[in-house]
């Protein structure tokens, strides 16, 4: 691991010695970036509310509220085995708490899978991505919007998506309570 003071991509200052590459990045560091569908699906996102200014030939991204990461964040020399998406389970969910995320886009069947197996209690047997496209599901502690592998999609998914997500961020989708009704000073306590 290298630290990184200067880094926006990164909250936590460190890297991993290798970038991902199932969905891209290979060759940017930058997730979901280096694939024919790249350009669309970041267009789909920035229309969607999530990142602004995409500018993939010079690597930016301004996703203010939008952090990217993988479920495998090391591609080893052959496809990843079951055994290897459970070493790395830990450093995925310490990322995630650490980020204190509200809502969760798992990108493909096997992200949705593993996020609705985690992080719901619904299980993901019988999973069907392309109906639970930019859709909302509630989580334990997080909303689940999944998103069909972008490789995958046909007329209308980008649209479902930016709908989805606008329709979502019209809530609250926070689930923010005040607590402080219960104190005796007027402070507003917020949880969620």
């Amino acid at each position: 691991m290298q630290f990184l003071s200067a880094e926006r991509r990164n909250p936590f200052g460190m890297s991993p010695p290798c970038d991902p590459g199932v969905h891209g990045g290979t060759g940017t560091g930058v997730p979901f970036t280096g694939k024919p569908w790249s350009e669309r699906f970041f267009r789909t996102l920035e229309r969607g509310d999530l990142v602004r200014n995409v500018d993939l030939d010079r690597r930016e991204i301004v996703h203010g509220r939008t952090f990217f990461s993988y479920l495998h964040m090391c591609v080893p020399d052959h496809a990843p085995t079951a055994d290897d998406y459970a070493a790395m389970e830990p450093f995925f969910d310490a990322e995630l708490r650490a980020i204190t995320a509200h809502i969760l886009l798992p990108v493909g069947s096997r992200a949705t899978a593993a996020v609705l197996d985690t992080y719901t209690a619904r299980p993901s047997t019988d999973l069907d991505v392309d109906a639970l496209h930019g859709s909302e599901l509630r989580g334990s502690g997080w909303l689940v919007v999944p998103i069909k592998d972008p490789s995958e999609w046909s007329d209308g998914d980008a649209e479902r998506l930016v709908d989805g997500l606008l329709e979502l961020q019209s809530t609250d989708y926070r689930r923010l309570s005040d607590l402080g009704r219960f104190f005796p000073d007027d402070d507003p306590y917020l949880v969620r």
